[in-house]
């Protein structure tokens, strides 16, 4: 997910001078450099005291300028008419460095994937005494909502982004697989919430991550759709909050504490 004037700006400078100061990607919207007790979200990079070392300051400055670069090329000219190679002469890069950093090309733009799978395991692990998973789930999608991460989908330019995906086969049929591959993910950590194995998810587990995923997955692409029809942002925003508290009250009553 993008600010797409933000990443534009980053071909004059300007992008890349305010995401050198913030710790994220150039063009990034919300939050790109947000540490993670230590590890970069979208990365893996560790440091025991929850800062980049050298070495991975460039490794992250090097994801992001080939992301970045990815991202304006796909959105102006569409994500099927640019190749592997072409990202990289614009990133000054080696076609092979791509592939190092993102193991497909459909990952250049969909490039938040782990960041969201990340974001969701600490949500329910690291969620408090009398909080349940649900509960925690909840508290994590309308946090970012709120703060217009990119990942909730709502922002300011973002219908190119949305526009750029649609456009494409190939992202739309990534963009599956991300969602059956967070609700393998959820599943896994609700057994383990319930005192079973992550790697071996029970129906129940199972059940209440496809339920939980397809009701927030609806209140998505309901948004997805109203901005791309041209509604103001906030008001668009304010919908989908509105649509996600009903579809956690919803999944309380459906689903066990």
């Amino acid at each position: 997910m993008v600010d797409v004037q933000r990443r534009a700006d980053a071909r004059t400078g300007e992008g890349a001078r305010g995401a050198a100061g913030e710790g994220g990607r150039a063009g990034a919207a919300g939050g790109r450099g947000r540490a993670v007790r230590g590890r970069q979200a979208e990365t893996g990079f560790e440091a025991e005291d929850g800062r980049l070392t050298l070495r991975e300051r460039k490794k992250l400055r090097t994801r992001q300028r080939i992301s970045g670069e990815a991202t304006l090329l796909f959105i102006e000219r569409g994500f099927d008419n640019v190749t592997v190679a072409e990202v990289a002469r614009a990133a000054e890069v080696s076609t092979m460095t791509v592939f190092n950093y993102f193991p497909r090309k459909e990952d250049l733009f969909l490039d938040r994937i782990p960041e969201g799978q990340e974001l969701i395991g600490r949500a329910v692990r690291e969620r408090g005494p009398d909080e349940t998973p649900l509960a925690a789930l909840r508290r994590l999608v309308l946090d970012l909502l709120a703060e217009r991460h990119p990942l909730c989908g709502v922002g300011e330019g973002f219908e190119h982004f949305w526009r750029t995906v649609l456009d494409s086969p190939a992202l739309r049929a990534r963009a599956r697989e991300a969602v059956e591959e967070l609700e393998a993910g959820l599943a896994g950590l609700l057994a383990e919430a319930a005192g079973g194995a992550a790697g071996r998810p029970d129906h129940p587990a199972r059940l209440a991550a496809a339920l939980i995923v397809a009701g927030i997955r609806a209140a998505y692409a309901e948004a997805v759709g109203r901005q791309l029809a041209g509604e103001p942002v906030d008001e668009v925003a304010a919908g989908q909050a509105e649509v996600l508290r009903r579809t956690f009250e919803a999944l309380e009553r459906a689903l066990p504490a």
